[in-house]
């Protein structure tokens, strides 16, 4: 055997062999490989000041200290429920810490095993027969199922529509999505915060390959059509794509009941907590589109011994396999952040998963009560039942509101030049008194 060289262990090749490709390519140095601007190269220097554990602790929690420290009223996609310690405790044995993807079942039971029931979870809440664990987050499920409607149809078509009220990063990841797969994305009125059916009736057409709708909606607003929505993306051979997530899904219509196609959403609003730009994407579909499905699948069968076994399934369609010919780039499956999902769902149970939407419903309906008793700002401005979150009317400009009511310590989303939008969940339903009299004092 050959020396081998110490600066690549990830590679080791002989100095011959080296040398050998080197010079089949041209090149007489690994470095002629690249052309890096001089500016950004590595110098083999960190520029990293080493210090004690003790002096770098305390930087940092000065450095920290500078945020502002805000009770966050804050929504519209991200949302912060109580997680129990029993998910960080069980989260953080290392056998799923240090864990990467289950490819050898044989050592992995225990962590397929909980995506499994995690993926269980989904088919309960949602109606719908395969979910798969995971994608990124709410974002990147929508564009897969775009991607998914534009492969399944099976009449010509590039449109694909979603309601006006749509969070602009979400609509970002989408368009980015349709571009790829030559897609265009185009809106259909709301009416009232919901559906505007007629609308979406004169939208709609036989070249929409996808309908997207929200329940409850980016303003918080539960959807009374979703049946109607249905219909009509099924009368123009168009997947219907449910947005939700699973906390609200265990109190509202069954999407599967609906005639939903497809669930995308956020399913780290349970196991999380507030993570801005960190997510779970949740995907639920039908059995006939089982080999569409990106991303990950977990499937149960028998060992040699007739003991049931799990595994990774039907891989073939990822992009470590299939390669050019894949249906998904996806090829991670979040994981970590689905077992601990799992977890909290787990705790909870179906009558504490119950309860807890029930506080999210009731929450917003009492302090849309209290703002609007608020002389200069009505709520909600839209009359329908709201889930967590609801939009107020100020007199006063909105960004003025909610600029000073961070100065009392409160963060509130702008979303117009005179609407206010407001979050509740059971993390911030203790400074709901101080919210109140705070705004009480900046609108008057």
């Amino acid at each position: 055997m050959g020396t081998y060289d110490t600066g690549s262990p990830y590679a080791p090749h002989t100095s011959a062999e080296t040398e050998a490709m080197l010079e089949t390519i041209g090149v007489e140095h690994e470095d002629d490989l690249f052309d890096i601007p001089e500016e950004v190269a590595f110098d083999g220097r960190f520029g990293i000041e080493a210090r004690e554990e003790q002096t770098v602790r305390t930087e940092m929690r000065s450095l920290l200290g500078e945020n502002d420290d805000l009770v966050e009223f804050l929504g519209r996609g991200h949302y912060d429920h109580y997680v129990p310690s029993l998910v960080n405790h069980l989260a953080d044995r290392q056998e799923f810490i240090t864990s990467y993807t289950q490819y050898q079942p044989e050592i992995a039971q225990g962590f397929l095993q909980v995506l499994f029931e995690y993926q269980s979870m989904l088919v309960e809440l949602t109606g719908l027969s395969v979910a798969n664990c995971s994608l990124y987050d709410a974002a990147t499920a929508l564009g897969e199922t775009a991607t998914l409607a534009s492969r399944v149809r099976q009449t010509t078509g590039s449109r694909v529509l979603v309601p006006e009220h749509l969070r602009s990063g979400k609509r970002g990841v989408l368009e980015n999505y349709a571009d790829g797969a030559g897609l265009s994305v185009d809106t259909y009125a709301m009416d009232d915060g919901a559906v505007d059916i007629e609308a979406l009736g004169d939208s709609i057409d036989d070249d929409v390959v996808m309908v997207y709708a929200e329940s409850p909606t980016v303003r918080g607003v539960v959807e009374e059509s979703l049946s109607a929505v249905g219909d009509l993306a099924s009368n123009h051979d168009a997947l219907f794509c449910l947005g939700s997530d699973p906390v609200a899904l265990s109190v509202l219509e069954s999407p599967g009941s609906v005639g939903a196609d497809v669930v995308v959403g956020e399913a780290a609003t349970l196991g999380l907590g507030t993570a801005y730009g960190m997510g779970l994407g949740m995907f639920a579909t039908r059995d006939q589109f089982l080999r569409q499905v990106p991303g990950r699948l977990v499937g149960v069968s028998e060992d040699d011994s007739g003991r049931r076994a799990f595994t990774l399934t039907l891989q073939t369609r990822e992009q470590h396999i299939r390669r050019e010919r894949a249906t998904s780039n996806i090829c991670t499956n979040q994981a970590w952040v689905a077992l601990r999902t799992a977890i909290h769902a787990a705790s909870l149970g179906p009558d504490g998963l119950v309860e807890l939407a029930t506080d999210c419903i009731e929450g917003a309906a009492e302090l849309a009560q209290r703002v609007d008793d608020i002389p200069g700002i009505s709520a909600p401005v839209h009359d329908r039942h709201h889930f967590r979150e609801f939009v107020a009317r100020t007199d006063q400009p909105a960004p003025a509101v909610a600029g000073d009511l961070a100065e009392a310590g409160y963060a509130v989303h702008a979303i117009d030049d005179h609407l206010l939008q407001f979050c509740v969940t059971d993390t911030n339903e203790e400074h709901v008194d101080g919210l109140v009299e705070a705004l009480s004092e900046v609108v008057r």
